[in-house]
């Protein structure tokens, strides 16, 4: 596989330079505290443009057309929140309980020259967002994620949320408790075995 670097982050997503800067600039800020914080998987670190950051970017084009206000559940490195924001999602709320994480994204926001904002709490402190969007990657289960999203988005909203193969298993859990709700599945762009979900009409029977 030949190597997909930042000018191939460009061909798949047809991004602008000045938006590909601003994305350079957050990966050398990464690149740079990840000996320090455990930021991303070491292992990840020569295939970040497809694994971190095409991973993130491939929900821009599935966000509603009208979306405003995004909420990013444990946000850890600022993928998928972060990408959203520099892309142009124009309300980011980035939720990150580590404190030391908390520090990296508000740098890595203004380094890469993006307004966010980051409450460095739990997910489940953290009141009076009224979110169009909550995203979260490699988080929890997707019971988990319904329940901390509901408050954000009532049923009105969209999640958009990264899964991997055990997405069906989470599904019927997450009926099992009781939410209904409507899906869409489309195929990972980054991870052959991976899923974005698109789930509205959210609500708990």
């Amino acid at each position: 596989m030949s190597q997909f670097d930042a000018t191939a982050f460009q061909d798949a997503t047809g991004v602008s330079r000045e938006t590909l800067e601003r994305l350079s600039a957050y990966e050398r800020l990464l690149r740079k505290w990840q000996p320090k914080i455990n930021l991303v998987g070491p292992s990840t670190l020569p295939d970040l443009w497809r694994r971190h950051f095409l991973d993130s970017a491939q929900l821009y084009p599935l966000l509603p057309d009208a979306a405003q206000v995004l909420v990013d559940l444990g946000s850890g490195a600022g993928f998928p929140g972060l990408v959203l924001a520099i892309l142009g999602v124009p309300e980011v709320h980035l939720i990150e309980s580590d404190s030391r994480k908390a520090v990296f994204l508000r740098e890595a926001a203004r380094a890469a020259g993006v307004t966010v904002t980051v409450h460095n709490k739990r997910i489940e402190t953290v009141n009076g967002i009224e979110a169009d969007v909550v995203t979260a990657r490699a988080l929890a289960p997707l019971a988990d994620l319904f329940g901390w999203s509901f408050p954000f988005l009532g049923s009105r909203g969209t999640a958009l949320f990264l899964k991997g193969q055990a997405l069906d298993d989470e599904l019927t859990a997450a009926a099992a408790s009781g939410w209904t709700m409507r899906i869409e599945r489309f195929d990972s762009r980054s991870d052959p075995t991976g899923t974005i979900l698109r789930v509205s009409d959210l609500d708990r029977a």
